[in-house]
């Protein structure tokens, strides 16, 4: 990795941490396009059961300030990218919605903003880009690049700090291929636990430094204990079947909590 600026690095490491060089990352950003999301209808309710557990937390702006107790130590991505909702076919047609002054403000740990490659306004997203990473480098804040892919990832160098992107055949390629730390989504709700942990743990595996994952932990019927086993995964070298059995363990365990004590 290139050298880096010391609050450039510094404010990395609050998220992709030193001990075991990953992280686990809460999406809570959905609503910029996807409006009243399910689950997370009420952003303070779904985050405060989770924060314990979350290496960092994507939200907006105005969950940020409207949902996030800020005497919570957990560091905060901000979405600062949007102009698009569901309801348009077209999701690339985005603009930066929040300053880089705003950003340092609020003392969040990194911004990320949506990039399509291969879509109808790639160009637009790629300036978009390239003027935070601009405005990072002189400021010290990390940019990540939240990657929808259309055409090869490795054989384009984006300038940012991290890449978030999708899961796909031959991944390792596209983290060899890519000069910085990458972290898969988690994308949609995948049908079984199984498949998230599979998800986690191939992406680990092939050279990813961590995940940022919403709808498959906090639509959870059992969040805390889905985050869990996602960290096992990311920080204990938990391979998808172990992180099986410690998410129905801790389901387990909280369903004798609740049952009543018999005499």
């Amino acid at each position: 990795m290139r050298t880096m600026d010391w609050g450039l690095q510094n404010r990395l490491s609050r998220f992709i941490k030193p001990s075991t060089g990953h992280s686990v990352m809460l999406a809570c950003d959905h609503g910029y396009f996807m409006g009243p999301t399910h689950k997370l209808e009420e952003p303070r309710r779904t985050i405060e059961s989770l924060i314990g557990y979350s290496d960092a937390l994507a939200v907006t702006r105005g969950v940020l300030r409207t949902s996030v107790d800020p005497n919570w130590d957990t560091p905060i991505i901000l979405r600062v990218s949007g102009g698009t909702s569901i309801l348009r076919e077209d999701l690339s047609d985005e603009g930066i919605t929040t300053s880089m002054q705003d950003a340092l403000r609020l003392n969040v740990s990194a911004v990320a903003l949506s990039v399509f490659v291969g879509a109808s306004h790639e160009k637009e997203t790629l300036l978009n880009l390239a003027r935070l990473v601009d405005e990072g480098e002189k400021l010290g804040m990390p940019v990540m690049a939240i990657t929808a892919v259309g055409k090869e990832l490795e054989k384009r160098d984006i300038g940012c700090h991290v890449v978030k992107t999708y899961y796909c055949e031959d991944f390792s390629k596209v983290v060899q291929g890519c000069p910085v730390p990458l972290v898969v989504a988690g994308g949609p709700k995948l049908k079984t636990e199984a498949d998230v942990f599979e998800l986690a743990y191939n992406a680990l595996r092939e050279g990813a430094v961590g995940v940022d994952m919403g709808r498959n932990i906090w639509q959870n019927e059992s969040p805390v204990a889905m985050i869990k086993a996602i960290r096992a995964i990311v920080h204990e070298d938990a391979n998808a079947r172990e992180a099986l059995d410690s998410y129905n363990e801790y389901r387990r365990e909280r369903a004798n909590v609740a049952k009543p004590v018999q005499l």
